[in-house]
């Protein structure tokens, strides 16, 4: 590990506004703050919006600053990338926003039932190969469940068109309430100015793609808490390009 993580990681331990609990430390540590975010960190009654997979934490940061009557928790396993958006809150004075490093697969042990309102899932990894890896997969979205409340909100922005398309049929076959659905976000029209806002914010990577001249993704659907939820047996077209870290190399050109 290079110097410049070194320091970050080191003052990580001394932001306020960061909890972290890789796989090492939350087996043997309890993580006595589950079911009670809002009295014990953000100090209010107000909703709890997740950003699984933060990155750098520009949407988790960039919607604080938009919502202070909302509070707002970043997760993503990378610390390095985590430290620009847990500085910013605190530069910025964001009381509204923390940050949570550890695994997504373990996200129910830090959260307790009807907990969190939304979650927002922002350029997360395609993982064209493996469906239980997926962010909008069923395997994760009974995990969801486990902590959203009832019919609360999931946000996917992807520059991928197979884990858009992939959702978009995990949505549809599972009879999902969708409240918006586009192919291309920034040439959608009839917008209304607050949700313009609120999906104009560019993380580093969503820079990336539209520089390169990628169409942004972009649905928001609700989450019951009842029915069986089942995957989708569709062939999909993977994706062509070279994303970030991301590559296809194993020669298939669909996968489910």
């Amino acid at each position: 590990m290079g110097k410049g993580k070194l320091a970050k990681f080191a003052e990580m331990e001394t932001f306020r506004n960061v909890f972290q609990y890789p796989y090492s430390v939350v087996d043997n540590v309890p993580f006595t703050m589950k079911g009670h975010w809002r009295e014990e960190y953000f100090h209010n009654n107000n909703p709890i919006v997740l950003e699984l997979g933060c990155g750098k934490g520009e949407y988790t940061v960039g919607l604080g600053s938009r919502y202070p009557d909302k509070n707002f928790i970043g997760v993503d396993i990378k610390g390095a990338r985590m430290w620009t958006g847990a500085k910013q809150a605190l530069e910025k004075n964001l009381p509204n926003v923390a940050f949570l490093r550890t695994s997504i697969e373990i996200i129910d042990r830090f959260f307790d039932t009807d907990e969190v309102q939304e979650i927002w899932l922002t350029f997360s990894d395609p993982q064209m190969k493996n469906p239980r890896k997926r962010l909008t997969s069923t395997y994760f979205m009974e995990r969801y469940r486990r902590f959203l409340v009832d019919r609360g909100i999931v946000h996917l922005k992807t520059d991928s068109n197979f884990l858009f398309t992939y959702t978009s049929y995990m949505v549809d076959n599972n009879q999902l309430p969708l409240l918006f659905r586009t192919t291309d976000l920034y040439h959608e029209e009839g917008l209304d100015e607050e949700t313009r806002d609120i999906l104009s914010i560019h993380t580093y990577y969503e820079q990336m793609w539209i520089d390169r001249g990628l169409n942004i993704k972009y649905q928001k659907f609700l989450l019951p808490h009842n029915g069986t939820l089942t995957e989708p047996n569709v062939e999909i077209p993977m994706d062509e390009y070279r994303s970030y870290h991301r590559s296809n190399n194993s020669g298939a050109s669909t996968s489910k």
